[in-house]
């Protein structure tokens, strides 16, 4: 039996329009079809940023809840993560949408510097964010942007301000921030199982370090993420034609390392959620 990978597809982010690929999905009707084929290719995790008409980032609660009952609907058992990021949107409506109780969502335990603006992330704000996802039975995904942010979820572990088992997930390639190093990628993952041996990790690649990234998350026993949200490209020479197209590929790429795409109950069971969620 080879080892799970679980698969997370994120869909949208903030930054992509449709100026720059058709295929990233921006109403709530597009970002549930494009899950459900994500699921169909092997993703066992949706990660989603809902937008504005204009494309805009936005934090419209409604948005979320419909998204939810969609995915729960259409792709059964598949794991929802929410993000709580803070492009274009402001720290009070962050965290709005968690009393929907998602599986999942985003946690940043600190502020970065990004290429054009500075990641904030205050500490008062990462407090209330980490005790309203315990409040709702939310699981954290840490995102360690930046060295510093994985030991500061060590020091919120130890305070019961998270729970464990933590899921990190390491995100490599933002210009200013944590480069794509695999050198550096292993320190992180040595230090995570120095701390908190029975935390799991995920490694999301940037750009066009996205599919390295994946290789070496794939070797060294890690979890994957892809998407149009980190690189809108298949390779150098064409834009990606769906998130679909892209999970397909690192689920193609598991068997070259022993592994296999994660089943949903695979997944949750490896990030210790329910099996059974609410019908959409």
């Amino acid at each position: 039996m080879t080892d799970p990978c679980i698969i997370t597809v994120a869909i949208t982010g903030s930054v992509p329009r449709k100026e720059h690929t058709s295929a990233v999905p921006i109403t709530v009707a597009e970002q549930v079809e494009s899950t459900h084929a994500a699921w169909e290719a092997g993703a066992s995790i949706a990660h989603v940023h809902v937008r504005d008409d204009d494309e805009s980032p936005s934090s419209d609660p409604d948005k979320f809840a419909r998204y939810q009952d969609g995915v729960r609907k259409h792709c059964p058992g598949m794991i929802v993560q929410f993000s709580t990021g803070g492009r274009g949107r402001a720290a009070a409506e962050r965290g709005s949408m968690l009393q929907l109780a998602p599986d999942m969502a985003s946690l940043a335990t600190g502020s970065c510097n990004f290429p054009t603006m500075i990641y904030e992330n205050h500490p008062d704000l990462v407090a209330d964010l980490a005790a309203a996802m315990q409040r709702h039975g939310v699981k954290p995904e840490i995102e360690v942007f930046d060295l510093s942010m994985l030991y500061t979820a060590f020091d919120m572990a130890a305070r019961g301000e998270l729970s464990a088992p933590l899921h990190v997930q390491f995100v490599l390639g933002i210009k200013n921030a944590m480069p794509a190093n695999r050198e550096v990628l292993e320190f992180q993952i040595d230090q995570l199982d120095k701390h908190m041996p029975e935390a799991t990790w995920t490694a999301a690649g940037i750009g066009r370090h996205q599919l390295t990234v994946n290789h070496w998350a794939l070797e060294l026993g890690g979890h994957c993420r892809t998407g149009l949200e980190d690189n809108i490209r298949f390779d150098k020479d064409r834009l990606a034609a769906s998130n679909a197209e892209l999970v397909q590929r690192v689920a193609q790429l598991c068997g070259d390392y022993g592994r296999h795409p994660a089943s949903c109950a695979e997944a949750r069971r490896l990030l210790s959620l329910p099996q059974t969620v609410p019908a959409g």
